[in-house]
C-alpha cells in the first residue's frame, strides 16, 4: 500500500479543489481519522502523517486502543453511543458525533455533571430515512437542539452530523449533504446560536460533502485500506478463562484476550 503521507497529500488535494469549486477555504475542513478494526499502530502511523482527530465507533474499542496508542490526537466517537456507556465514553472521547435522542443528550449531560466534564457533541440527523441508519428524524432537530441549549448545560452543542445512503454514484449523495447544512442553518437562525460543525462525507462521497459545507469529513478506507476481518473476543483476567466483558478485536491486539469461535 502507499504511504501514508502520499495518501494524505492525494486526500487533501482533492478537497483543496472542492473548497475551490464552492468558494471555500480548505482550511475550514478537517481529517477525521477512522481507524475502526485497525491496531493502535495505524493510530501512531495517522499521528506521524500529520492527522490529528481519530475517529472511533465503538467506545469498547476506544478503551484498549487509545491507552496503547501516541497521545496527542482528539479521539471522536461516530458510532451509535448506549445510554449505559456514557460515563466511559465521557472519560475516553474528546467529542461525540451520534447524539440522537433528547433523552440521550439529558443523560450525558447528567453524567458530565457528575463527572465534572464539559462535552462537544453533534446531533445524528437520519437525513435519508433509512431504517438501517441511527439518528432522529430531521423534523425532530430542532426540538432536541432547543432543549439542549435550554436544559443541558454542561453540553457544547457544535453541529450536526450525517451518513449518506451508500451509492457508486458520489453525486447521489449531495441533496443528503446539502440538507443537513439547511437544518443546520435553519437551526442557527431560530435559536439564534452558532453551529460550526458539519460531519458528514466519508470515503466514497467527502468531496461532495465539501462542496456542501462538511466541516468534519470521516476517512477510513481512502486512508488505510480495506479494514481487518473482525474477531469477536473477550477480555481475560488473570486467572480467568474467558468471563471477562465482551469487545470487539483484531487478530487479539488489544488487551489479553480469548478470540470466540
Amino acid at each position: 500500500m502507499r504511504d501514508l503521507c502520499d495518501i494524505l497529500k492525494d486526500v487533501r488535494a482533492k478537497i483543496a479543489a472542492a473548497c475551490e469549486r464552492s468558494g471555500r477555504n480548505p482550511d475550514e475542513v478537517e481529517i477525521v481519522a477512522v481507524t475502526k478494526t485497525h491496531g493502535a499502530e495505524v493510530v501512531d502511523e495517522a499521528r506521524a502523517a500529520g492527522l490529528t482527530i481519530i475517529g472511533e465507533n465503538k467506545v469498547q474499542e476506544a478503551a484498549w486502543k487509545k491507552p496503547a496508542s501516541a497521545s496527542g490526537p482528539e479521539w471522536h466517537l461516530i458510532g451509535h453511543l448506549q445510554s449505559n456507556k456514557v460515563r466511559h465514553a465521557l472519560e475516553l472521547f474528546d467529542c461525540i458525533h451520534s447524539v440522537d435522542s433528547a433523552k440521550l443528550a439529558e443523560r450525558i449531560n447528567f453524567i458530565a455533571d457528575e463527572m465534572g466534564a464539559s462535552p462537544r457533541v453533534l446531533l445524528e440527523v437520519n437525513v435519508s430515512g433509512e431504517k438501517s441508519k441511527s439518528g432522529m428524524k430531521p423534523e425532530d432537530v430542532a426540538s432536541v437542539a432547543r432543549d439542549i441549549v435550554e436544559n443541558c448545560p454542561r453540553i457544547t452543542l457544535e453541529g450536526l452530523m450525517t451518513m449518506a445512503p451508500f451509492s457508486e454514484n458520489p453525486e447521489d449523495a449531495r441533496p443528503y449533504f446539502r440538507r443537513l447544512r439547511e437544518i443546520r442553518n435553519s437551526i442557527q437562525d431560530s435559536l439564534g446560536i452558532g453551529l460550526p460543525r458539519l460531519s458528514m462525507g466519508m470515503s466514497g462521497d467527502y468531496e461532495i460533502a465539501v462542496e456542501e459545507g462538511a466541516t468534519w469529513v470521516r476517512l477510513g478506507t481512502v486512508l488505510f485500506g480495506e479494514r481487518p476481518k473482525v474477531k469477536s473476543v473477550r477480555a481475560v483476567a488473570d486467572g480467568d478463562e474467558g468471563t471477562g466483558g465482551g469487545l470487539d478485536s483484531y487478530s487479539g491486539a488489544g488487551p489479553t484476550v480469548r478470540v470466540l469461535d
